[in-house]
């Protein structure tokens, strides 16, 4: 054998065993003390955040104070007033935040704390639960979608599917020993919260009469009970300390595929949104959701309530963990516009489309921007 097949035979093998590395995460990257960033996560300079300008007068201008939806007050007398600044918020920004929303505070603190430890357990352990199956019940994995991205983000996540709840449960992981129940009472009140959201979001596109709210015999009412049995996906990310920050991303620019996403932030800031053409940082609420309309609310409003991109940043000096939970119909439901918001002058913008489409789509695409929604557009 020549030298020069010799040479290639090697490099190929540490090609292979560098990939293999990647694969296991970020946080093994991180315990092993790198200085700077593998090639593998550095991204196009297109693609990285804007480090042009800063100082702290940008810092504050590229901060957004999103709209803050007191949720005690949909069941006040201030109800109309806060549907309406529900509806802005959802044509305006496809983000607010929710306070007062009724999730304890032991239940956030104590899922906030076991993702945390789950994530730093042993590379040994977390690796138990790594899945090339997007469909898994539970899945450990990092950068957004590590079969195919070509640039891999800074994150690794945890996916718990939980429904049926008594299905899934057995796969969840075990370590550390308080996660189950931690991740139980989340789910529930999350869930619980997510139902009740819908009611006024429904409200506020004019599908429910808040006089006939009680009423059992609604027409209306037949998406709620679907709702009731919906899917609802959880998601712990883990953004560990990065040591060159500028580029790479915690998660890239995408919109998520569900009618709400739920989510539990720490006081480390590194959300942004894209608002007016620009990317601004989300200032955290402590004990606040961060919810965000979904592709599946967007199809459902044929249009009036938008999905909007948003990606994560990263920083030099802190870890930061969230928590999302997505929440959709039944994932063998059909999602399609609602008839009601169809006329004449509004005509149907999308496609039928169910969740086995989405992860066929995903499979055999490169998540980008928001072109699975783009996908389902008639128009």
């Amino acid at each position: 054998m020549s030298p020069a097949i010799v040479l290639s035979t090697t490099e190929n093998k540490a090609d292979v065993q560098s990939e293999s590395q990647y694969q296991k995460g970020v946080k093994q990257l991180c315990d092993k003390g790198i200085k700077t960033l593998p090639n593998k996560y550095v991204l196009p300079v297109s693609d990285r955040p804007d480090t042009r300008r800063s100082g702290e007068s940008y810092t504050k201008e590229r901060n957004l104070k999103l709209p803050v939806i007191d949720f005690a007050e949909l069941q006040g007398p201030n109800s109309s007033q806060v549907l309406r600044s529900l509806a802005n918020a959802s044509e305006r920004y496809g983000f607010f935040q929710l306070v007062n929303h009724g999730v304890s505070s032991e239940v956030i603190a104590g899922m906030n704390d076991v993702c945390k430890r789950f994530f730093e357990l042993s590379l040994e352990e977390r690796v138990r639960y790594m899945s090339p199956d997007v469909s898994a019940p539970v899945r450990y994995g990092t950068s957004y979608n590590q079969s195919k991205d070509r640039v891999f983000c800074w994150r690794d996540f945890l996916k718990l599917v939980c429904q049926p709840l008594t299905d899934v449960l057995p796969h969840w992981p075990s370590s550390p020993s308080d996660l189950r129940n931690m991740a139980v009472a989340y789910s529930k009140e999350t869930r619980h919260l997510f139902l009740m959201l819908m009611e006024a979001i429904l409200e506020s596109l004019g599908l429910r009469d808040p006089a006939t709210r009680m009423a059992e015999d609604q027409e209306d009412d037949s998406i709620l009970k679907e709702f009731t049995d919906g899917s609802q996906i959880m998601i712990a990310n883990f953004y560990p300390p990065c040591p060159e920050p500028d580029l790479t991303l915690g998660m890239p620019p995408h919109s998520d595929y569900g009618f709400l996403t739920l989510l539990l932030q720490d006081e480390v800031e590194g959300l942004q949104i894209q608002y007016e053409g620009e990317w601004v940082t989300v200032e955290p609420i402590p004990n606040a959701f961060v919810v965000n309309i979904g592709d599946h609310l967007e199809i459902f409003s044929n249009g009036r309530y938008k999905s909007v991109l948003h990606r994560v940043l990263v920083n030099r000096e802190k870890p930061r963990v969230t928590v999302a939970s997505l929440h959709s119909l039944p994932f063998n439901s059909m999602i399609q516009p609602s008839p009601k918001l169809i006329d004449s002058m509004n005509p149907r913008r999308y496609m039928d489309t169910d969740f086995a489409t989405f992860l066929e789509f995903i499979s055999t695409c490169e998540p980008k921007n928001k072109n699975f929604l783009e996908s389902r557009k008639l128009t």
